[in-house]
């Protein structure tokens, strides 16, 4: 059997099956006896169909490919034809988390891919070192193909499978750092963005007046732009120090941002609560989260009101479906995290579509010219996927001209003394 590897960057060309064709056909139906009477078969209840079906369906390879800008896909391939794609990619690690992939191809292939729950326990499990950023990344990729090839099997969409749909449109966000972003945005269609602070220069442990009254100036600018009904995250990204954090959002309060992301760094739980419990405005955090252990404690501690697990680094959508339901005890609302690609988007669009905790989705792209059909943004919102799975179709021809990156995460360093600051 034909291992993947990163050498091996072609992107097969056929376009994908749709169904679940012949291989996971139901079987004849049975035939009576002379007379009318029973047969001996038709006497004993005839084998279940579905454990039929599911004899017939395993997994056969796992393909990863390095997707420009800066995403990793993965196509699960079974015998029966049809193909799941998840995006198990950790933001400038990706080729580690294609290797971490192929790691667990010999634990896959052969297997049932329906058995979602199970695999991923096992993936998780089996590990004996659980969790961490590049290893919850790989699982989460997996999770989301084998979600689809769960739903292409039964002709559902994967919300269906998850209890139906709570909502008849998911409302997304854009990300916009300028009134001029802001209103073309808007002319796309969008009612909701997010932004970081303006600063001039990376922030210090403790900073100036001039630091806090700029970055305010700036919001103002964007609230104005988007006027009293639009709603702007803004994202400190964790690279602020407490103290400074809570000058920025105090300054901030009277133009009301929908959210305070990451106003410290995300491990800093206890000073979190402390920023959460000194102001009315939602703190929300979870892109660097993992899993429904990591998101226990913040929880609990009341640290955010928000939060924000990424489907691909979280533990995928059988994790954060958990995290929804543990939120949703908390009373508190997602808006899952995506700065990556389409394939990314189309799972969080199914979480969304699924808990009655929903707040928002973050996105960068709608898939042109990776999707043969992008999604469209209309009023704030994206209808609500109708198609098999997570409701995409992988553009397999577009997506050859985009294969191969090597992209790094930025480095950013102090320009008076050139020490290390945070990205």
């Amino acid at each position: 059997m034909k291992k993947n590897s990163l050498d091996d960057q072609k992107l097969p060309r056929r376009s994908l099956l749709k169904g679940t064709a012949g291989m996971i056909g139901l079987g004849a139906a049975q035939s009576a006896g002379s007379g009318g009477a029973p047969s001996a078969a038709a006497a004993s209840p005839p084998k279940p169909r579905r454990a039929r079906a599911r004899e017939l369906m395993r997994i056969t390879r796992l393909e990863t490919f390095l997707v420009k800008p800066r995403w990793l896909f993965l196509k699960i391939h079974t015998n029966a034809g049809i193909t799941g794609w998840g995006e198990p990619i950790l933001e400038g690690r990706a080729r580690t988390c294609a290797t971490a992939v192929q790691e667990l191809e010999s634990y896959l292939v052969g297997k049932d891919p329906r058995a979602v729950a199970h695999h991923w326990q096992a993936i998780y499990r089996h590990a004996f070192y659980r969790g961490g950023p590049i290893l919850t990344s790989a699982l989460s990729g997996i999770d989301q193909a084998l979600w689809d090839i769960k739903g292409k099997a039964l002709q559902v969409p994967v919300y269906e499978l998850l209890g139906g749909p709570t909502r008849e449109r998911i409302r997304v966000y854009a990300h916009a750092g300028s009134p001029e972003a802001v209103k073309d945005k808007m002319q796309q269609g969008f009612t909701a963005f997010k932004t970081g602070p303006a600063k001039k220069r990376p922030a210090r442990p403790v900073e100036t007046p001039q630091f806090v009254e700029f970055a305010a100036e700036k919001f103002a600018e964007l609230r104005q732009a988007a006027g009293p009904e639009g709603d702007i995250g803004i994202d400190f990204h964790g690279a602020v120090s407490p103290q400074t954090a809570k000058l920025l959002i105090k300054a901030l309060e009277p133009y009301q941002p929908m959210f305070i992301e990451e106003p410290v760094n995300c491990q800093n739980v206890e000073v979190m609560a402390d920023i959460a419990r000194g102001t009315h405005l939602p703190i929300a955090t979870g892109e660097r989260i993992f899993t429904k252990w990591g998101f226990r404690e913040i929880l609990e501690k009341g640290a955010a009101s928000i939060l924000q697990p990424d489907l691909c680094h979280a533990g995928g959508i059988t994790e954060v479906r958990l995290i929804a339901g543990m939120a949703e005890a908390h009373y508190a609302t997602l808006a899952p995290h995506n700065p990556l690609g389409p394939v990314s988007l189309a799972a969080g669009l199914q979480i969304a579509a699924s808990i009655p905790n929903f707040l928002c989705q973050e996105q960068v792209s709608l898939g042109e010219g990776y999707l043969k059909k992008p999604f469209q943004v209309k009023e704030g919102y994206i209808d609500l996927p109708t198609g098999a799975g997570l409701g995409i179709e992988i553009d397999e021809e577009a997506l050859a001209s985009k294969i191969g990156h090597d992209w790094h995460n930025p480095e950013t360093y102090d320009a008076d003394d050139g020490s290390v600051v945070d990205w």
